[in-house]
């Protein structure tokens, strides 16, 4: 459930801010800390708080991969498989740690600790293949 001070933050985002629009991302991230991804109420508080569709508000979310549609894992593991990466074998990557880890790219471990993420560009090609592991804000 997103918080009532959740959705006064979006809406003082939006008023800081010629175009209300361009506090979508930023509320983006309020509504996915509020709940550890975007849920269907995340997306219609955010678009009530600077006067967008739903739609609109989703077309944001689903595009950037740092916006969850789904639960995550307490750790999320993203996989780079940009250009650089791919033909540095990120696939094999991948699947040592879906091996590892016993699930897919997209899944949970049963124990809700790993998400097994793969995402474009971590923007660090040289080191590729890369991988980035992060705790998410609903960690305990």
């Amino acid at each position: 459930m997103i918080s009532e001070q959740a959705k006064q933050r979006m809406r003082d985002l939006a008023s800081r801010y010629p175009a209300p629009r361009s506090a979508v991302m930023p509320s983006l991230h309020i509504a996915q800390q509020e709940e550890g991804y975007i849920t269907s109420e995340g997306l219609q508080a955010v678009a009530e708080a600077i006067n967008l569709t739903v739609d609109d508000v989703e077309s944001i979310a689903t595009f950037y991969t740092m916006y969850y549609q789904k639960p995550q894992g307490k750790k999320i593991i993203n996989v780079c498989t940009s250009i650089s990466c791919y033909l540095r074998n990120c696939d094999a990557l991948v699947s040592h740690l879906e091996q590892r880890l016993g699930i897919k790219r997209g899944e949970t471990t049963a124990d809700g600790n790993y998400t097994l993420n793969t995402v474009e560009c971590i923007a660090s090609c040289s080191s590729a293949p890369l991988y980035r592991s992060m705790a998410t804000s609903m960690s305990t």
